[in-house]
């Protein structure tokens, strides 16, 4: 069957890189939702454990009570919850969710800073804060969350600028807003608690023009074994709606990922694998054909790579790929 692999050695590298930006591994908070951006929720979570990170950031409590036992500290982003927990924090994105957690509950309060997502606008903020102490509960921190670190359109500073106004006001309160681009772009702000480091733990971090390149290596691979092989002669042709048609006799071999694996169907018709191996037609739900006789083929290396060819961002490459696809530690 095809499989993943995880590259111990790629991602301990990257986490040294990163750890040189916040000056210290306890200062590094490693987001793990979507499975892990679709490595492994698990094994991700048990090298960044052996590694010696301490706090993770998550999507929702299912994810949390996953690597409950891996870390200290646990911010879950997009839930609410009725019950306490000693390691969990929660994000607060709207003043009226506030009413929906449990009393003690620990919580972060996102700031609209000018993404325009989730979050607090500014001036909700005392009232917010008001609110969360009626409810009891324990607010830990204060963050933001930047849509232009890795660009130079001026939204960067701004939203910087907007932040740093609001946390200067409650200089008691603990703070964060460096995700991955904003720690290289600028490392961490004196004061903050932690950088939330999520693509660049992964290798697949990319800066506009006019910034440092990076050193960051992919960790995840993609390898897909052989079902079937087929010589087929001049003008015939392969899978749905034959948009592949043989120039010459072709040796033609089918594997077991498609689509519906995540093996994104946009790669269709033009994909070629980083060994040169160039795919024949569509991309079908559970299997795509090459020419090729080889049983066993990396699809990438890099999902920034496969993701020239669909026309998307590395983020969707990976975390498409599905949760059953074997991922082997190497």
């Amino acid at each position: 069957m095809a499989y993943i692999t995880l590259n111990k050695k790629h991602f301990f590298h990257n986490l040294d890189i990163i750890a040189n930006q916040t000056k210290s591994k306890d200062k590094i908070a490693l987001v793990l939702k979507d499975n892990a951006y679709g490595h492994g929720l698990v094994e991700i979570a048990s090298m960044a454990q052996e590694y010696g990170i301490t706090k993770a950031v998550v999507r929702c409590n299912v994810e949390a009570k996953m690597i409950e036992q891996y870390f200290d500290y646990i911010l879950i982003l997009a839930e609410t919850t009725s019950e306490v927990s000693e390691k969990f924090y929660y994000a607060i994105n709207d003043i009226a969710s506030i009413q929906n957690f449990a009393k003690g509950t620990k919580v972060h309060l996102k700031i609209d800073t000018g993404m325009h997502r989730n979050g607090i606008v500014p001036h909700e903020l005392e009232d917010a804060i008001a609110l969360i102490q009626e409810a009891q509960l324990k607010l830990e921190a204060l963050f933001t969350h930047h849509c232009c670190a890795d660009d130079t359109n001026g939204l960067y500073e701004l939203q910087q600028h907007t932040f740093q106004q609001i946390v200067q006001k409650y200089p008691k309160l603990a703070y964060h807003s460096a995700n991955s681009a904003a720690l290289f772009r600028s490392g961490l702000a004196e004061g903050e608690v932690f950088a939330r480091v999520g693509i660049a733990a992964y290798g697949c971090l990319q800066m506009y023009d006019g910034f440092e390149p990076l050193e960051l290596q992919p960790v995840l691979s993609l390898y897909a074994q052989k079902i079937s092989s087929r010589k087929i002669d001049t003008k015939e042709s392969v899978g749905y709606n034959a948009t592949f048609s043989a120039t010459q006799p072709t040796y033609i071999t089918t594997y077991d990922v498609g689509y519906g694996d995540g093996f994104l169907r946009s790669c269709s018709s033009k994909y070629i694998t980083p060994d040169g191996v160039a795919i024949a037609g569509r991309i079908s739900m559970d299997n795509s054909s090459f020419c090729t006789q080889k049983d066993e083929l990396l699809l990438f290396d890099n999902a920034n790579y496969c993701a020239t060819y669909a026309g998307t961002i590395g983020y969707e490459v990976l975390t498409s790929l599905k949760h059953y696809i074997q991922r082997k530690i190497i």
